[in-house]
C-alpha cells in the first residue's frame, strides 16, 4: 500500500514539475519580464525538479543559441520574485514554490558525448568490439 502512494506521489511531482515548467516557458516567451536581458534572448525551461512537499522548485534553463549563459542566469535570479509570483497564481499548490535557476548542462554533455563517439579511434574500438 505504502509503494502505491510514494507511485502517487511521484506522479503529483511530476505534473505539478511540469505545470510549473509550463508557466514559466509561456511568461517568459511572452516578454512578461521586464528586463533587458531576458527581453534579447530566447530561454527554454528544459525541466522542473519539485521537491516533496512542493516548496522548492529546481527549474533548469537553457538560452537558445547557447549563448551569454551566466548573463541569462543572473537575470532570472534577479526576477525571481516576480516569476514565484506568477508560478504562484497560475498553478494552484498550497505554497508558493521558492524558485532555483540552474543551468542545463545535459545538452553540453550530449554534445561532447557524440563529438568522442565521432572520433576515428573510438568508432574503429567500438566496430571491433561488435
Amino acid at each position: 500500500m505504502a509503494n502505491n502512494s510514494d507511485d502517487t506521489q511521484s506522479v503529483r511531482l511530476l505534473r505539478v514539475g511540469e505545470r510549473v515548467r509550463h508557466v514559466l516557458s509561456e511568461v517568459l516567451s511572452r516578454g512578461d519580464v521586464h528586463d533587458d536581458v531576458l527581453a534579447t534572448h530566447m530561454v527554454s525551461i528544459t525541466e522542473v525538479r519539485m521537491s516533496p512537499d512542493l516548496k522548492h522548485a529546481t527549474v533548469f534553463v537553457k538560452p537558445l543559441l547557447g549563448g551569454d549563459e551566466e548573463e541569462v542566469l543572473a537575470a532570472l535570479k534577479r526576477n525571481v520574485r516576480y516569476l514565484r509570483g506568477e508560478v504562484s497564481r497560475r498553478v494552484n499548490t498550497k505554497y508558493a514554490a521558492a524558485l532555483k535557476f540552474i543551468l542545463d548542462e545535459s545538452f553540453d554533455e550530449g554534445g561532447k558525448i557524440d563529438t568522442l563517439l565521432r572520433d576515428p579511434k573510438i568508432a574503429r574500438d567500438l566496430s571491433e568490439e561488435e
